[in-house]
């Protein structure tokens, strides 16, 4: 399929550019989406809760009372869980909850997620552009003219561009990335790719 290709002051160049139905075009596969932002979302848990059971506590072991004749529950010593202050009964522990999908996998859901965008008109590809120096009010600008300001961007470079990043950096909605960088998290995080003419080109080997 072809698409538009839009200049940094909104306007239609008259060029298009290709996007390969093997990338955008295919029929999304909603399982594999899903795992892959489980994992995604799992590999940035810290998993460093952590809370101290009975044999943690720091308290006498005295038993509190006899066994039995109390009129009540039996009681063990202060640091029971049935007590206050005592020790949490099967309390998180430090773990890691990272887990492994397959890299074919990972690509199909970024695929995926891809071809959803398309389906929802929610692609825009610019030329290729940069700033000379760091400047917000020209990034909000260019929001402005494509006529996506408010709404939560994201820009795909096809590499690193400081001051496109630095422009971009003060913005709560809108968040700028690498081809190499980008995951299917992402993608569906954003509510409209705003994608670099070159960056097409590499999409299109995914």
């Amino acid at each position: 399929m072809e698409i538009s290709v839009y200049n940094i002051e909104g306007q239609d160049t008259g060029k298009k550019i290709t996007l390969e139905n093997g990338v955008f075009g295919i029929e999304p596969n909603d399982h594999v989406i899903y795992l892959d932002v489980k994992q995604h979302m799992a590999n940035k848990r810290q998993g460093t809760a952590k809370s101290k059971e009975r044999s943690e506590i720091s308290g006498s072991t005295r038993k509190l009372g006899r066994q039995k004749g109390g009129g009540g529950a039996r009681h063990g010593d202060i640091n029971s869980p049935v007590m206050v202050g005592g020790g949490r009964i099967f309390g998180p522990k430090p773990r890691d909850y990272s887990f492994k999908i397959n890299k074919k996998e990972k690509a199909l859901a970024r695929k995926s997620a891809l071809s959803y965008k398309v389906k929802e008109d929610a692609i825009t590809v610019v030329e290729d552009f940069t700033f000379e120096a760091p400047k917000t009010k020209g990034f909000l600008a260019l929001t402005k003219y494509l006529k996506l300001d408010g709404k939560k961007l994201l820009f795909v470079l096809p590499e690193n561009n400081a001051n496109i990043y630095l422009s971009a950096r003060n913005l709560q909605k809108t968040s700028v990335t690498t081809v190499s960088g980008l995951n299917t998290y992402k993608v569906l995080d954003a509510a409209h790719l705003v994608i670099l003419e070159s960056s097409i080109n590499a999409m299109n080997n995914f």
